[in-house]
């Protein structure tokens, strides 16, 4: 499963490890084969592959072509209730009335004729449930009826070509995969998580990271490296913390509560060593184990530290645990100055952990009397060379926005849900702001690289920087929340996917229409069929073997400044309880026929595991121009337990995408200027153009005909941008 995932993280296909051997005519075909999903092998894949055995080429390309469909979502089935959608789709109420007729027809005595007038009384009720109506919901035709009654898709250059490029052997490949997830500088999402799992036990006789900034990536290595009989790293007694809940298959990032597993005497006692040398090299690190008390008690319940009076250390922990032992934590005494008003000995406090006079400079700022903001500013000076660069990249958007209150003020926590409310705290005094921005854009620059040839995609310049992986869903074309992406095409079409795995479960496909003014313009769901230039693909309430729902747009005839997709959970599993789930939009010419779901129109698509029961991904923006454009939001709400519908989220659903995009979020092209300031120059990417000597690259994807030993930063590594 290594080279699946090395292919859908990096796009490059590991070298084939096979005999000699004319595969051209394979290797043609296989391409061939790529094309219609939307890839296509470079010339320096195809190349190899036309000297490897016809056989072994046949396996290669059966492999990366499943690798891709899965990527793009077209490893299943996407099957629609009405059969001929976009086309012949009926009014919203006369379909429910053929439901109901139906369902007359069914019970009605022989020979006696429906009464549409009866029909339409009981449907004013309100009293009808259209999900047990048989007719109602649940696939009419076969899938291969359905894509018996449209065309063949035709062609257009605007479909998706993605070129997937030739890499270095699988063993390589890995090495190189493992130290750069390893090495992130920001926490990594959970199918990351999970790949890194696989790369660390794998490559534990290779090479090793110097360093792993993320502390959910380094349980996951040290897991590996403990199997493997190797040290650890830990440096806090929640660095051990998480070590045990990766080796009982738990939590990393300790959100969830852990079952922990009766570990062997070996494990307990490594465990227990790391523990002690901890807490005996810092004993005030004891105080930390106060933020997860209850994880150490039923820790300690397996790790049985009394049989272990050689690690008195390792004992304190558990005792503090217990409430047996009191140590102060430092965000204790910081909070205590603070209640105290006395802020200027919070900073002085913070000092001895940067990292948290960063993050509390908002707190500080807004609190401190001219005399202290200068203080703290000086400390901040003094102090930003032991902070991480992602640490200082994050506080540095966060002031660009703190000169005025925000439209709303958005709280997102580590599983994606999101909620809003009024920001009510002052703004931040301007001057503070410029001499805050100041000292954190010199510290930025010095420590960036100083390459001497650097060439960018524009393309990327709108990116937001990404500042964390963990909210970021698994995907293709997946950008940071805030990023802002040109929609060039004139016919959108969302897609939503799940597969239920123990109960009926019914998912809904939503759009939210807002005016200029973020008011309602109308609506698209189950209960509106079609609105404003946008068509509903049928509703269906159960899918035990997967189901597919779609939205159409034309733009050019959508009544809306802003199109706010949205997936609703309105019975059964969630997000995380599904088999599968994933959302996203593919771009098309009004006069393209094809299937529903055509994986080369596929733009992007995101996997959907959030703990809300409202899917909020994206939102769509028509410009002054009349050009469409989407930003990305990877949100969820929590929703209700049950019938979440577009139309009693309204409210909500708004705030949060008018927060989203009133936001000043921290652009790409802002690292691509400090990046300049130490190069002189930065060179436009044009497609074509030829460049005679090694560059730095920066863009989306990697580029055919770059000059041998260029560097690359596709949109799978943009993270390394990030200094330490």
């Amino acid at each position: 499963m290594l080279e699946t995932g090395i292919i859908q993280k990096t796009l490059r296909v590991p070298m084939t490890a096979g005999p000699h051997g004319d595969g051209g005519t394979v290797a043609r075909q296989v391409d061939t084969v790529l094309l219609s999903v939307g890839f296509k092998a470079s010339g320096e894949l195809l190349e190899h592959l036309s000297h490897v055995e016809p056989g072994v080429v046949m396996d290669t390309g059966v492999r990366i072509l499943a690798a891709v469909r899965a990527l793009v979502g077209d490893h299943v089935q996407h099957n629609v209730y009405f059969r001929d959608f976009p086309a012949n789709v009926p009014d919203t109420v006369e379909f429910w009335l053929d439901c109901l007729r139906d369902a007359v027809v069914r019970t009605r005595p022989a020979g006696e004729p429906p009464d549409d007038d009866g029909l339409r009384a009981m449907l004013s009720t309100g009293r009808v449930d259209l999900l047990r109506l048989p007719k109602y919901g649940r696939y009419r035709h076969t899938y291969a009826e359905m894509l018996a009654a449209h065309d063949e898709l035709i062609p257009s250059l605007k479909d998706r070509l993605t070129v997937l490029h030739l890499g270095r052997p699988l063993a390589e490949e890995a090495q190189d995969l493992y130290l750069a997830l390893a090495g992130s500088p920001i926490p990594l999402g959970d199918t990351d998580l999970e790949l890194l799992g696989e790369l660390a036990a794998a490559c534990v006789d290779g090479a090793q990271p110097e360093t792993i900034p993320s502390r959910e990536s380094l349980a996951v290595v040290n897991r590996a490296w403990l199997a493997a009989g190797r040290p650890v790293r830990v440096d806090t007694v929640t660095d051990v913390l998480r070590l045990a809940c990766a080796m009982s298959d738990g939590d990393v990032s300790l959100t969830a509560p852990t079952r922990f597993r009766s570990f062997p005497r070996a494990r307990r006692r490594a465990l227990l060593t790391a523990l002690d040398t901890v807490v005996r090299d810092s004993p005030a690190k004891a105080a930390d184990v106060g933020r997860h008390r209850e994880m150490w008690k039923r820790l300690g319940e397996r790790l049985h530290p009394h049989e272990y009076p050689d690690l008195p250390h390792a004992l304190k922990v558990f005792a503090v645990a217990r409430g047996e032992t009191v140590v102060r934590s430092l965000t204790g005494r910081v909070e205590l100055a603070f209640a105290d008003e006395r802020v200027g000995d919070a900073v002085s406090l913070l000092t001895i952990a940067p990292g948290m006079l960063f993050r509390s400079l908002d707190r500080v700022l807004r609190t401190a009397t001219p005399a202290e903001a200068d203080a703290a500013l000086t400390a901040v000076r003094e102090t930003a060379c032991q902070v991480s660069g992602r640490v200082i990249l994050g506080v540095r958007e966060h002031v660009a926005n703190r000169t005025a209150p925000d439209a709303a003020r958005i709280f997102v926590n580590r599983e994606a849900r999101a909620w809003a409310r009024p920001d009510d705290r002052p703004p931040l005094p301007e001057p503070v702001v410029r001499r805050l921005t100041a000292i954190l854009d010199e510290e930025l620059t010095r420590r960036l690289p100083s390459w001497e040839r650097i060439v960018v995609d524009p393309a990327v310049l709108n990116l937001t920087v990404p500042l964390t992986n963990k909210t970021a869903p698994n995907g293709f074309g997946v950008v940071p929340r805030g990023s802002v992406v040109p929609v060039d095409g004139e016919a959108l079409r969302f897609f939503v996917y799940w597969r239920q795995a123990r109960e009926t479960t019914d998912f809904d496909l939503s759009v939210l229409l807002l005016d200029d003014a973020f008011r309602p313009a109308g609506q698209v769901s189950w209960t509106r069929l079609q609105d404003g230039g946008a068509v509903h693909s049928g509703d269906i309430v159960d899918a035990p073997t997967g189901a597919s729902e779609f939205i159409d747009l034309n733009l050019e005839n959508v009544r809306a400044r802003y199109v706010l997709p949205q997936v609703n959970v309105f019975s059964g599993e969630g997000f995380t309880q599904v088999a599968e789930s994933f959302f996203g939009f593919m771009l098309r010419s009004p006069d393209q026929a094809g299937r529903p779901f055509e994986p080369r129109t596929v733009r992007t698509k995101s996997d959907l595991r959030g703990t809300g029961r409202v899917a909020l991904p994206v939102v769509f923006t028509r410009g002054d121009d009349g050009r469409w454009s989407a930003r990305w939001m990877h949100l969820y709400l929590r929703g209700t337990s049950w019938a979440n519908r577009v139309e009693t989220n309204r409210v909500s659903t708004t705030m949060l995408a008018r927060g989203v995009l009133e936001r000043r979020y921290l652009p790409m092209s802002y690292l691509v200027d400090l990046l300049a300031a130490k190069a002189g120059t930065v060179t436009p990417y044009e497609p074509g153009m030829e460049l005679d000597g090694p560059v730095t690259f920066v863009g989306l994807e990697r580029p055919e005909g770059l000059p041998e030993g260029s560097e690359v930063y596709a949109l799978d590594r943009l993270n390394e941008l990030i200094p330490e």
